[in-house]
């Protein structure tokens, strides 16, 4: 029997591109062999250090009578729990100033639960009728917010400036002048370090934006999945920044907790009221064993120490070294480029004038056990669907163990050498 939706089981139902991201990533691990080169995936590294230290967390709360039996056993507050949220706002004001209580705090199953509920509840169809979007100043941005909402197209992007730093290197740039904000915009949204560029704000562009949301009574929403305070994976300077204009999302996926599903939300109280609302209705509460783990580290500061020390140096060299698998396969005279790589966890290639689309590219390497992302699902949002730009670009991951990445890179050269040489032919 042919299955009917609902509009909105056609939105989530029908397929996206994290799905299909997500859908890959599984069948791969699933059928395992150290020739699948999984360079698709968000999946953050095993950091010897980091994960020694979650066993001694887990350990330790075994030890402690009654600690894990309430983690594992125990509904916590929607919005999470007390403690963990008090020494996050005790955190964030002793490091950095900033006028937050626990009241500023909320958890969630994960950032992505966070964004689904963020970008329903304040954009979308309203009672008289009108709508509003989500306004994304910079693309390409995180493919899995493209298919968050419940009713219809919620996002409006602004092609990015294109700015040449090197003989094989970019950096895409906020193009202001063409930034608009209209009264159909409910807020404005970016992650920084950008998913999946590596891409990072500067301090001007983001109190720029910042002043620009104030001025018009609507919020910046920064995505910060990978950056500062924690797990820091930013290769360049950078301030951690909150007033009570943004909305500040953090997670404790990127530090080496992915399993754990535990997502931060630093907002005024009103709105962390309201997610609070949200999480009990879609899910009763959050999961616990995250912040049981943690929050020791927050109270004592030391999460900060193992970012700075440990997790941003790690992926600083995996970087380094992915860069160097490029300029080692890649032929020089090929119009290739890497965005400058400024934190997370990624490469993104553009290759200019590629004859074939990054989908056809994606479905060579794939077909080869290489996964990457195509370029297009990132560029959500824009009037202009036909920018060639966006269909000569992937996202390449370069978590996994080296010998895994060093092949990939070598296979993509191999792939886009092949389709540039057939172009000429």
């Amino acid at each position: 029997m042919k299955q009917h939706w609902s509009e909105f089981g056609e939105q989530l139902c029908s397929g996206s591109g994290i799905s299909e991201l997500m859908e890959d990533l599984g069948h791969a691990i699933a059928k395992g062999g150290d020739q699948i080169c999984m360079l698709g995936g968000g999946q953050p590294a095993h950091i010897p250090e980091m994960d020694a230290l979650w066993r001694e967390r887990i350990t330790a709360l075994a030890a402690e009578p009654g600690k894990l039996e309430h983690a594992l056993g125990n509904y916590e507050p929607p919005s999470g729990n007390p403690g963990f949220r008090s020494a996050l706002a005790d955190l964030f004001k002793r490091q950095f100033g900033w006028d937050v209580g626990s009241e500023n705090i909320g958890v969630t199953a994960g950032g992505q639960s966070a964004f689904f509920m963020l970008f329903n509840a304040l954009a979308g169809k309203f009672r008289d009728g009108s709508r509003k979007k989500v306004l994304l100043p910079l693309v390409p941005e995180y493919i899995g917010y493209a298919n968050q909402s419940v009713d219809g197209e919620m996002f409006r992007a602004v092609k990015p400036r294109i700015e040449i730093t090197g003989d094989h290197e970019f950096k895409y740039r906020v193009d202001f002048d063409a930034l608009e904000v209209t009264d159909d915009i409910a807020a404005i949204c970016v992650s920084r370090p950008t998913n999946p560029t590596g891409n990072v704000l500067t301090d001007a562009e983001i109190q720029r934006l910042t002043e620009i949301a104030a001025a018009h009574h609507i919020p910046l929403i920064i995505d910060n999945a990978y950056g500062a305070p924690f797990p820091n994976a930013i290769f360049t300077a950078s301030t951690p920044v909150w007033n009570e204009h943004i909305i500040l999302t953090l997670s404790l996926s990127k530090i080496g907790l992915p399993g754990t599903r535990t997502g931060i939300v630093v907002a005024n109280p009103e709105l962390i009221r309201s997610l609070s609302s949200m999480m009990s209705i879609i899910g009763l509460a959050n999961t616990n064993i995250g912040q049981a783990i943690t929050t020791p580290l927050i109270q004592s500061g030391e999460i900060l120490r193992l970012s700075n020390e440990i997790v941003q140096p790690f992926y600083r060299q995996k970087s380094e070294q992915a860069q160097g698998f490029v300029r080692e396969f890649f032929d020089p005279r090929l119009p290739y480029r890497i965005h400058r790589s400024e934190g997370a966890f990624f490469l993104w290639m553009w290759f200019e004038g590629l004859p074939i689309t990054s989908r056809e590219l994606y479905e060579r390497l794939k077909s080869r056990d290489v996964l990457v992302v195509p370029g297009n699902y990132f560029f959500f949002g824009l009037e202009d669907d036909q920018w060639r730009h966006r269909d000569e670009c992937i996202r390449v991951t370069f978590t996994m163990p080296e010998h895994a990445v060093r092949n990939g890179f070598r296979i993509i050269a191999e792939e886009v050498a092949k389709a540039y040489a057939s172009s000429a032919v």
